[in-house]
């Protein structure tokens, strides 16, 4: 691809295009700024009183008020006019009772019902609901109409991609048998990115990639920040380092200067903080005997909740948000040959890539998504495996959510303004453009969403109807295309979201994103790159106001308008206004009820909770052996410091190059101060500070065990013979029992004999063995609580080396199949919860320190 028009500038973050050029990338904003001063000059000539112009509008206001005959709902009781919603809602649910996962044929049999009642839906707008008798009603009836016709036109389009869906699991499981035999076994390069992730999170990524089970590849973290100590860790783990001299192009530009130096037929990337399953090449690889492949995607998974899961108390219970996009989105989009690049686990040809430029795209903040478009363009296939192959870190608050979001909504948008535009690339078919269509036009839908906000306060305020409509009408035609909507949504998403849930996901970053939205329209290259943080903790509330104050007014004037709504209403009863406003004005205070609802939760979210482990606790089930360390000896409560704070200093410490006992920075650490035994230190029964290998230090309280586990019985049965119990009144002997909850740096312990006799603040030293793995470690035990089964130890873990550790990280993060497809809750269920969090806010009543551990498969 040539590179004649477009200039690298030094320091910036893309190849910003030459000047000389400009004129033809930027027909977008031309296009938007036209359209913008098209409108305003039809609204001012309206408003003005122009004759042609409000001709046309009386025009179109009498079409409205006599609409065709066959738009007339039928003259019955309100009863019989919900028989089609009620016939169709029987005929979806018994589609998705047979069918509980779309496939070819459950899939086309909704998506045409869908498409049908969406047009019925559209026609009856369009012909009969319009309000423009006056300019200031017209504006916003035929603005909502607009906005309306806009989402369903994408939905729509989603709708028609989702019947292009494929599954490549069977593929997968065919080449998976040519690696295993050394059919085809390409020499792989694995790349891990970083800039500024926390050692700790970095040690984790390169264990779980020395962990891949294939033998032909070589590990190299890309450091974009020079820091000595990661050039320490890549030596002390034993994997490739590679700097450079500068930052420019920010990931792509890191990724581009690796590949020069570096010669595997196989790249693999993975983000610093994503962890690989032992499988992730015997799954993928086989997929590149086929010539043309020149890139293979798998799911963007998530270990932990996100932030808007953790705010609510829903953790386990919601799925993080990529998770639509990944199940949902991405079979589509293989389908029609638009598969999108997500810059993380994901294996792409060398090859490939050489002949496709040579290099990851620079020109955008998405050089993911637009190297995918160049490598189609240049007539190659991509594909996605839709397998949990990998595993990484959600963004740990609000703020770092937002600057996600909002980076990947500029990146996407930046088409407009790059050679490598879906649109305009030469190469790509008419279905590929169709395909990459929805994944641009989805950030403009955030300009509905706004609009959906701001229209009941025009029903208060500016006394406006924008939908004129009856009760029959709206039953008639309103009712079905809604509850069926409702009643799929989550059956397509393969329950990986409800409607009430994803309005909430809709709101809460919809004022920011349409601003950047329109922000990129007019200055596409604005903004440089911004690094998603990771690895934060925080030992209090933190409420964000940036991105809390336009909600903060919306919540404000929803609920000054509701009053008002509710006052019109009944206002318009008593003086017997036609049916049609009364109806209008019924909408307008339901309307408003819903968004100060929605606004509610979504302010609760803004307030961000205490996150003081940095360590993530897995709900994994395994028989444990634990036995006194005889080279240590009981801690007494009467050493115990006041350890809660110090524990959050030190993992703020961690952040932020703080000193240690040893007057070293964290980043100075080396093994050998890794490997000295801790002060002894005794601890508060209800606390637990562990430490391992890196210098971060938590403290937190074990949560209840979680579903999903297996039962205490099997794993009993696990045990040796007669060892299921231990000696009472003894504190030197062995104690058998099974984890409640497993991290890197400790366990909970449900023991199944009598517990040692621990003295509130006393520790014991102790050896704990996972029988599975044989890997024994040394910690130490705090006294029990009792469950409603069975007693429970709380253990830290110690003086753990570097072999140990890999075997920690192997158990917990690199299990093939462990990752659990997450099912959110039904629609009923999903009112609920988010009502449950509104009333009883976690914030407010929450445990602190509660921890909720992942859900993992326990095979």
């Amino acid at each position: 691809m040539t590179k004649t028009n477009v200039s690298k500038v030094t320091g910036k973050d893309w190849d910003i295009p030459d000047p000389r050029v400009w004129f033809k990338p930027r027909i977008a904003t031309v296009v938007l700024i036209s359209i913008i001063l098209i409108c305003g000059a039809i609204v001012a000539a309206w408003f003005s009183g122009a004759g042609q112009i409000e001709q046309i509008f009386w025009q179109l206001q009498w079409l409205q008020d006599n609409p065709p005959m066959w738009l007339e709902a039928p003259m019955v009781t309100g009863r019989l006019l919900a028989v089609p919603t009620i016939i169709l809602l029987i005929i979806s649910l018994a589609i998705t009772k047979i069918s509980p996962e779309p496939i070819k044929w459950s899939r086309l049999a909704m998506v045409t019902i869908l498409l049908i009642l969406n047009a019925r839906y559209l026609l009856w707008r369009s012909l009969s609901t319009l309000n423009v008798a006056t300019p200031l009603n017209g504006v916003f009836s035929i603005g909502l109409f607009a906005l309306e016709l806009f989402s369903i036109s994408n939905g729509a389009l989603e709708l028609f991609l989702i019947t292009q869906a494929r599954d490549r699991s069977e593929e997968a499981d065919r080449y998976a048998e040519d690696v295993a035999a050394g059919a085809y076994y390409p020499t792989v390069d694995v790349f891990i990115p970083t800039y500024n992730e926390p050692a700790f999170i970095l040690r984790r990524t390169i264990i779980g990639c020395q962990a891949i089970n294939y033998d032909r590849k070589k590990i190299y973290v890309l450091d974009d920040t020079r820091r000595p100590e990661i050039r320490a860790l890549a030596t002390e783990l034993g994997c490739e380092y590679i700097c450079r001299p500068d930052n420019e192009h920010a990931k792509a530009g890191n990724l581009n200067h690796a590949i020069g130096q570096t010669n595997g037929e196989l790249i693999v990337c993975f983000d610093a903080d994503f962890v690989p399953t032992r499988n992730f090449l015997q799954r993928t690889v086989g997929f590149f005997q086929k010539q043309n492949l020149a890139l293979l995607q798998t799911p963007q998974s998530y270990y932990n909740a996100d932030p808007v899961a953790r705010n609510l108390g829903l953790e386990n219970i919601i799925a993080p948000e990529h998770e639509v996009f990944h199940r949902k989105i991405q079979p589509a989009r293989d389908g029609t040959g638009s598969v999108v690049c997500s810059g993380t686990s994901f294996v792409i040809r060398r090859s490939a890539l050489a002949n496709a430029g040579g290099k990851f795209v620079t020109s955008s903040l998405s050089e993911d998504y637009f190297t995918s478009i160049r490598l189609a363009g240049c007539g190659y296939d991509l594909a996605y495996l839709d397998e949990k192959l990998s595993a990484g870190a959600a963004p740990d608050d609000m703020a770092s959510m937002a600057t996600q979001r909002l980076r990947w909504a500029q990146g996407t948008l930046q088409a407009f303004f790059i050679e490598e535009n879906p649109f305009m690339i030469r190469g790509l078919s008419l279905r590929q453009r169709f395909g990459h269509l929805g994944s641009v036009t989805h950030w403009f839908t955030s300009f509905a969403r706004v609009a959906f906000l701001l229209i009941p306060l025009a029903y208060s305020f500016l006394g406006i109807i924008p939908v004129k409509a009856n009760l029959e009408e709206i039953i008639y035609y309103f009712l079905p295309v809604y509850c069926v909507n409702l009643a799929t949504f989550s059956w397509f998403s393969y329950r990986a979201r409800s409607v009430a849930i994803a309005e909430i996901y809709d709101i809460i970053l919809c004022i920011p994103v349409a601003a950047t939205t329109l922000q990129t329209l007019l200055k596409p290259f604005g903004k440089g790159f911004k690094v998603t943080p990771k690895g934060i903790n925080r030992d209090r509330l933190v409420f964000n106001w940036s991105l809390a104050l336009p909600l903060v007014f919306l919540f404000l004037a929803t609920a000054v308008s509701l009053w008002v709504n509710l006052a019109n209403c009944i206002m318009h009863i008593s003086d017997y206004g036609s049916n049609d406003d009364i109806t209008g004005l019924n909408l307008g205070w339901i309307w408003s009820t819903y968004n100060l609802i929605l606004l509610g939760i979504g302010l609760l979210i803004m307030l961000d909770v205490p996150r003081v482990d940095l360590y993530e606790w897995f709900n994994l089930r395994r028989v444990v052996k634990i036995e006194p360390d005889p080279e240590a000896r009981l801690i007494q409560p009467d050493l115990q410091p006041n350890i809660h704070q110090a524990s959050i200093d030190q993992a703020n410490g961690q952040q932020h190059g703080h000193t240690n006992r040893q007057g070293k920075t964290d980043h100075q650490l080396n093994q050998a101060d890794l490997d000295q035994k801790p002060d002894p230190i005794a601890l508060p029964a209800n606390d637990l500070e562990l430490d391992l290998g890196d210098p971060a230090t938590i403290t937190a309280e074990i949560a209840p065990n979680n579903a999903h586990s297996s039962t205490v019985e099997e794993l009993t049965m696990a045990m040796p013979a007669n060892l299921n119990s231990s000696t009472a009144n003894s504190n030197h002997q062995t104690y058998w029992g099974i984890t409640s909850m497993c991290s890197e740096i400790g366990a909970e312990v449900e023991v199944t004999g009598r517990p040692p006799d621990l003295q509130p603040g006393e520790t014991m030293p102790v050896t704990i063995e996972i029988m599975e793995v044989g890997l024994k470690l040394r910690g130490t035990i705090t006294p029990s609580e009792r469950s409603c089964e069975l007693p429970k130890l709380k253990v830290r873990f110690e003086q753990v080396t570097l072999e140990q550790h890999r075997q920690l990280v192997e158990l917990l993060f690199c299990r093939p199949g462990q990752w659990l497809r997450q099912r959110s809750p039904g629609e009923i269920a999903s009112i609920y919860f988010l009502l449950r969090s509104l009333i009883k806010p976690r914030a407010l009543f929450g445990k602190k320190q509660e921890i909720s551990p992942v859900m993992v498969c326990q095979i």
